[in-house]
């Protein structure tokens, strides 16, 4: 695999580097590979519908697209960036367009494979960055199609892992000035998801480390210039788009809906938050046995002088650093939800390609039986089948859109307003109908704490989590654009604990304006009385 030391540049480790005589065969490996990946996202391209999160994208993107304001016009705990990336998709493929949206998730996850490919060639060769680009592309979507969604985490890795390609790049520059674009790239991973930003921290430390300058012959001061063009790159863009943000006048806005209103509030010795925290971790490990197998096999042969570390001790710091970061950004927000892992995957991919590597080329020994070339391939081929026939199922079950959202499209124009009351934004995407109030779901107005143990309590009272002003902004944003509909989904909930009984101002909307025409599993649809239409 080659152990060859990074203190000196050598082109034949650097990806970029455009051989005099092409490998035909990594060539036609990497066309195998984008097939594999092609094939096993099929079901989720011909998906008719949102997959997880998109449906909240959507909708954003496309009040943004008519000339709205994030956060403003359309709040969302989202950065701007990943609202903006969206706004633009939907500008190219059409509202609505889910296939074109899923389309571009396998893009981007083949761009992103392309940036593991990088990394792996260049700490080793070839060979290890496609067993590297081909792990993170089988995994990706361990825990079913909500991971096939183009969701915030899937698009901060593609410029986390170039970044990180970039900040462990062999140079025989004194003057690493792609370092400010390495920065800029974590930057960008920051604003398309917020916990991209604790992956500057190993990358940092890595730049001023005593390994790094070892192993270049650095100077303290080289290393620190490098570790300073790293932070200028970083705040470089940040800067930039809070400038943007500011003259849109929403920066304060961003701030409060993307970083403030985003704690889950828990006891720390809460049973229900560590249970549910090690229930999904397991799941994962359970999931991804041969990625975090080869992972920790790694790390071990590390110190036994196997699979080739031992020249590379500075770089696996790094990684293994972004593998802590990515653990405390899937924890720091106390959900645990399964794509939120889609962060593990990526260092996990780098670090395990080696092991794989060792074990499909090592002519010396018996292997246990487990760890035979022919054992791990087919372990390999089986949970790839294996995701693809669970996601074809899974997805197959919810073609269908809801008999609330058939109802309200069959019987409303393409220009008519609605309003959900509750956390079901699907309704508006299935609908195809636009939001009459900026709150596409109501958590602003209730309170409601996501994923939190505490809101499975009907006791527990969230009143004082409603944003201040938010009832004054609905009334006011009812009045002036009265919504066709107004879909009540709490009223269907086992526990009604945010029926709209307890809300006087949309109640009362409720009693002198509409009447309800239809009950569905999903919801009461009521309908605004024609003549009460003017104003309200």
């Amino acid at each position: 695999m080659g152990d060859k030391p990074l203190a000196q540049f050598d082109p034949d480790l650097d990806p970029l580097h455009v051989d005099a005589h092409p490998q035909p065969r990594i060539f036609r490996w990497w066309l195998a590979l984008i097939l594999l990946i092609v094939i096993t996202r099929l079901p989720a391209v011909i998906h008719p519908r949102p997959i997880n999160d998109e449906d909240f994208y959507m909708v954003a993107a496309i009040e943004i697209l008519d000339g709205g304001k994030p956060y403003v016009d359309v709040v969302e705990r989202k950065p701007p960036l990943l609202l903006w990336t969206y706004a633009l998709l939907v500008g190219l493929v059409g509202p609505y367009n889910w296939s074109g949206i899923h389309l571009a998730s396998v893009l981007w996850t083949l761009f992103t494979m392309a940036g593991v490919y990088a990394v792996g060639r260049q700490l080793f060769d070839a060979k290890t960055g496609l067993i590297a680009a081909s792990l993170y592309g089988i995994f990706l979507p361990w825990a079913g199609p909500s991971n096939l969604a183009l969701n915030g985490e899937m698009l901060m890795n593609l410029p986390i892992i170039w970044a990180y390609f970039l900040g462990l790049r062999p140079s025989g520059s004194r003057l690493r000035l792609e370092l400010l674009l390495a920065g800029a790239l974590l930057c960008t991973g920051f604003l398309l998801k917020q916990p991209a930003a604790i992956a500057a921290v190993p990358l940092g430390l890595y730049l001023l480390s005593s390994g790094y300058r070892t192993t270049r012959h650095l100077t303290g001061t080289h290393s620190m210039l490098h570790a300073v063009l790293l932070v200028v790159g970083f705040f470089g863009v940040l800067g930039v788009v809070a400038t943007v943000l500011w003259n849109q006048g929403i920066l304060r806005e961003t701030i409060y809906w993307t970083i403030t209103d985003n704690d889950v509030p828990h006891g720390p010795l809460d049973p229900v938050f560590w249970r549910y925290g090690l229930a999904q971790s397991l799941a994962f490990v359970a999931a991804c046995a041969p990625l975090v197998l080869g992972g920790v096999m790694s790390l071990a042969g590390r110190f036994r002088g196997v699979v080739g570390w031992a020249d590379r001790r500075p770089e696996l710091f790094a990684l293994v650093g972004l593998l802590i970061a990515s653990a405390v950004g899937v924890s720091a927000s106390g959900r645990f939800y399964a794509h939120y892992y889609i962060q593990l995957v990526l260092p996990l991919a780098v670090l395990a390609a080696p092991v794989f590597m060792h074990i499909w080329t090592s002519t010396s020994g018996k292997p246990f039986w487990l760890f035979r070339p022919r054992v791990t391939q087919a372990w390999l081929a089986f949970m790839t089948a294996g995701f693809l026939l669970w996601h074809t199922w899974d997805l197959r079950q919810v073609r269908d859109i809801s008999e609330v959202a058939r109802y309200v499209r069959m019987h409303s124009a393409p220009d008519d307003r609605i309003f959900v009351w509750g956390q079901a934004v699907t309704i508006y995407a299935d609908a195809e109908r636009r939001p009459a109030s900026r709150y596409t779901v109501t958590y602003p107005l209730t309170g409601y704490i996501q994923k939190s143990p505490l809101t499975a309590d009907p006791d527990y009272d969230t009143s004082d989590r409603i944003h201040p002003g938010a009832w004054e902004i609905l009334e006011e944003e009812l009045l002036r654009d009265p919504p066709r509909y107004i879909v009540d989904t709490e009223a269907v909930n086992e526990v009604p604990k945010y029926h709209i009984d307890r809300f006087p101002i949309l109640q009362r909307i409720l009693v002198q304006h509409y009447e309800p025409v239809h009950r569905a599993p999903r919801g009461v649809i009521y309908r605004r009385v024609a003549s009460h239409a003017p104003g309200l």
